[in-house]
């Protein structure tokens, strides 16, 4: 059941507002680090609480590579 549910969480993200489809990771790396950062992903509250699952590695950030699966 919480993988179905991480599932429906993940294409609500993926599919949501017009807003969120118009960003990329750039947009939320707002210091040009190359993570997002858990205070960058409160950009937008469905990535903030999609935040630890999307992190795979559980470092606290976002790569590139662990951003995409929202995409």
């Amino acid at each position: 059941m919480k993988t179905f549910t991480k599932t429906l969480a993940l294409i609500a993200l993926a599919s949501s507002s017009a807003a969120f489809a118009a960003v990329d990771f750039d947009s939320f790396d707002s210091d040009g680090d190359g993570v997002i950062s858990q205070s960058e992903a409160q950009a937008n509250s469905q990535l903030a609480k999609l935040f630890d699952d999307l992190d795979t590695d559980g470092n606290g950030e976002l790569s590139k590579q662990e951003f995409a699966k929202v995409q």
